[in-house]
């Protein structure tokens, strides 16, 4: 199955004509918001976005790993501090970035 269409889609904020045209400018918006991130496995790391590569790999800072543990348990997700993450794109599943209700309303591009 294509890892493409099994991928979420991706929002990337942007508020001017200029930079709808250059990516660059697009991820530079996105630097030291707080991004969630899903990979295949069900877990999600919350941490401030740091990098993204020509691949797609995406870095985080000062990250936080949940994941589900035992529905027995009285809390039935774990926790962990990791500091700084590499989440490889070919894991990742979905990525959300913090930001006002403003910026929600103002999305433009949609990349999937």
């Amino acid at each position: 199955m294509d890892q493409d269409a099994e991928r979420s889609t991706t929002i990337v904020a942007s508020t001017s004509k200029e930079s709808d045209s250059d990516p660059i400018a697009r991820v530079r918006k996105l630097l030291f918001r707080q991004m969630l991130v899903g990979i295949k496995d069900g877990r999600f790391f919350l941490g401030n976005f740091h990098c993204l590569d020509k691949q797609g790999n995406i870095i985080l800072q000062d990250t936080v790993e949940y994941r589900s543990i035992r529905r027995s348990s009285p809390s039935p997700t774990e926790q962990r501090c990791l500091g700084m993450i590499l989440i490889p794109s070919s894991c990742r599943t979905s990525c959300h970035v913090d930001c006002s209700v403003e910026e929600q309303l103002s999305l433009i591009q949609l990349k999937e």
